[in-house]
């Protein structure tokens, strides 16, 4: 498989849609994950910066609570903040509804493709190169087949 531009805008981009689809997926658990991950890498080889802490527009069991606004390239992203991240980055309130990130061009099979070749990850889809009927034998015996009546 051929190298994909690991570059940090466009992992910001397949973050976006990475994302983007989760908050609508059936079962986003993976897409989660993935975006996570990433973001903790991210964060951990100082490429991503942590901005400061905005009150969430989905208040938990009817109780406003805080998510940590970060920067990866040109992108803009919301993630759980840690007791570290309360405590030392600044409040900067409500989100500011009038900014949008930049348009991406990316789908969303090439962005789970950068994002798990940046965290070097196999495709939980592809682990197995062979099918597991590959090493069946037939259960019909090789005289069940009905004979040639001549």
């Amino acid at each position: 498989m051929p190298k994909l531009n690991c570059t940090l805008e466009n992992i910001g981009q397949a973050l976006f849609i990475v994302n983007r689809h989760a908050k609508t997926a059936p079962d986003p658990t993976y897409l989660y994950k993935l975006k996570k991950e990433t973001m903790k890498k991210l964060i951990s080889e100082e490429k991503a910066h942590k901005i400061g802490l905005h009150y969430s527009n989905n208040p938990k069991l009817s109780r406003q609570h805080s998510v940590l606004l970060v920067q990866v390239g040109d992108y803009y992203f919301h993630m759980p903040p840690t007791k570290e991240d309360i405590n030392s980055l600044e409040h900067l309130g409500h989100l500011n509804d009038s900014y949008r990130n930049p348009k991406p061009t990316l789908s969303l099979t090439k962005s789970k493709k950068i994002l798990q070749e940046y965290l070097n990850w196999i495709d939980p889809k592809r682990k197995s190169t062979r099918s597991h009927y590959s090493n069946q034998t037939s259960s019909l015996s090789p005289f069940y087949h009905k004979r040639k009546r001549w």
